[in-house]
């Protein structure tokens, strides 16, 4: 098959550069060409998506396209330009109205209302979703065929955001680690490798729907375990309530203030716990947690800018001693 991946040198869109690859199929990236290398193998173009396609493109034709573009004038641009392509399209949870719906699926949680026009994320970050169910739309609307693909948290290696990547550090560095909320609590990830092959899989099967990229619904105590295992951790955890941590100023999901992972329930009790069965019925294939988070902790180990995101160890203590001393 012939891809073309409107990214490729970042992540999630890089992953699925590599597996395509890898699989045999002709790949062509197209990007700006400013954060990093497209995949040895994969033919680059330079696209700045604000500006016209460039001609090489625009003159050629493609089996699938992969698109995970947040920007609605980019993705009417693309489809018009291959409109008989089978689309991959990576949306995003957020663009259901509801967090607090747990087991949500797609056809079972309202969606936002759609943002058509383009925003800056930067001075509007509200957009992110309605603009994505524009995008989602747009799709729907120019493709010959498509899948829509709404993965909740992308982890593992490379991951420039570093939610994830706290746990796999701080519970390698083992003692009295701080956990947030209840352990009980429903969390859910998936590795950007799982989701990238399931993504060029889609491709090469045209499925078509509407589809949660998410991994297995788990305890938050249990999602940390595996996460213990894949790091050989012997760190010892302290449940803290979410009011105390709101108390002692911890922010919740990720930033430089932040303990990653937990969010403040119940508003937030169904962002991490879509219902997995119908992506897994659609091929979606997952590794263990465990080794999601030993290759996290190897990547993160032999690159020194990678992002960790998440409170100080300082900060941690603090919090720490001061939720001890109340229980003296």
């Amino acid at each position: 098959m012939k891809i073309l991946v409107l990214g490729g040198s970042v992540f999630l869109s890089k992953a699925v550069a590599v597996d395509a690859l890898a699989r045999g199929h002709e790949v062509t990236c197209a990007t700006r060409g400013t954060s990093g290398s497209v995949p040895e193998g994969a033919t680059f173009t330079q696209w700045d998506r604000y500006d016209d396609v460039p001609d090489e493109l625009a003159a050629a034709s493609y089996d699938a396209v992969v698109d995970v573009g947040r920007i609605p004038s980019w993705v009417r641009k693309g489809v018009a330009a291959w409109p008989d392509a089978h689309w991959v399209f990576v949306s995003t949870v957020n663009v259901y109205a509801d967090d607090s719906i747990p087991n949500g699926r797609p056809g079972t949680v309202p969606l936002r209302e759609p943002q058509p026009e383009d925003r800056d994320l930067k001075t509007d970050p509200e957009s992110y979703g309605p603009m994505k169910v524009a995008c989602e739309q747009i799709v729907r609307d120019g493709a010959a065929s498509w899948t829509v693909i709404r993965p909740g948290l992308i982890v593992g290696p490379e991951d420039p955001t570093g939610r994830f990547t706290y746990w796999p550090v701080r519970l390698a560095e083992g003692g009295a680690a701080l956990a947030g909320g209840l352990p009980e609590d429903l969390m859910q990830v998936i590795d950007a490798r799982d989701l990238a092959a399931w993504i060029v899989t889609c491709a090469e099967q045209r499925t078509t729907g509407d589809y949660d990229g998410v991994g297995e619904v788990l305890p938050i105590r249990d999602l940390i375990a595996q996460v213990a295992v894949g790091v050989n951790s012997d760190a010892t955890l302290t449940w803290v309530p979410q009011e105390f941590l709101a108390e002692q100023g911890v922010e919740p999901w990720m930033g430089p203030e932040s303990l990653p992972l937990w969010l403040p329930r119940p508003e937030y009790d169904g962002l991490g716990s879509h219902d997995p069965a119908p992506s897994y019925a659609a091929g979606l294939v997952l590794r263990p947690l465990a080794d999601t988070a030993r290759d996290t902790l190897a990547w993160q180990r032999a690159t020194p800018d990678a992002v960790v995101s998440g409170m100080s160890r300082d900060k941690e203590a603090a919090v720490l001693a001061a939720w001890h001393s109340l229980r003296e």
